[in-house]
């Protein structure tokens, strides 16, 4: 099962140029960039672990990919992705962001469905890579 998170998520994983591309579409906004990774990646599970802090005075779109690919080098069985914010709101506003890295495989997700009173159902998302503890979900 694919992943489909963020912008570009239905569309073939994107190369490095292109990565290069929108890194360099948004730094040319003004959106600072931060890489994030885990291995849970569950849709309410928003929060994921940063790779070092935000680059706020980054303008350089060779210098966020070098981050990336070392992301990548340290978490290879990981969800990767850059997150690019737009500060003129006055709060943290994501701008953009998308998966750079996906594990070789993705387990996908079950729906839990429980029968409560009143005839009323309830269905919850279940990620099978939770079968598995932290650290170890995927090969």
């Amino acid at each position: 099962m694919r992943i489909t998170q963020g912008t570009f998520s239905y569309l073939p994983d994107l190369t490095d140029d292109e990565i290069s591309a929108q890194i360099a579409y948004a730094l040319e906004n003004g959106w600072p960039c931060s890489v994030e990774f885990t291995d849970d990646p569950h849709p309410r599970n928003s929060y994921w672990e940063m790779w070092g802090l935000p680059m706020f005075d980054m303008t350089d779109p060779a210098a966020v990919l070098y981050e990336i690919n070392e992301c990548r080098r340290a978490y290879p069985n990981h969800y990767v992705r850059l997150t690019a914010y737009d500060a003129r709101y006055g709060r943290q506003t994501t701008a953009l962001s998308f998966l750079v890295q996906r594990p070789a495989e993705e387990p996908g997700f079950r729906l839990d469905r429980e029968e409560t009173s009143d005839r009323r159902v309830r269905v919850r998302v279940h990620p099978y890579a939770l079968d598995r503890p932290q650290g170890d979900r995927y090969a």
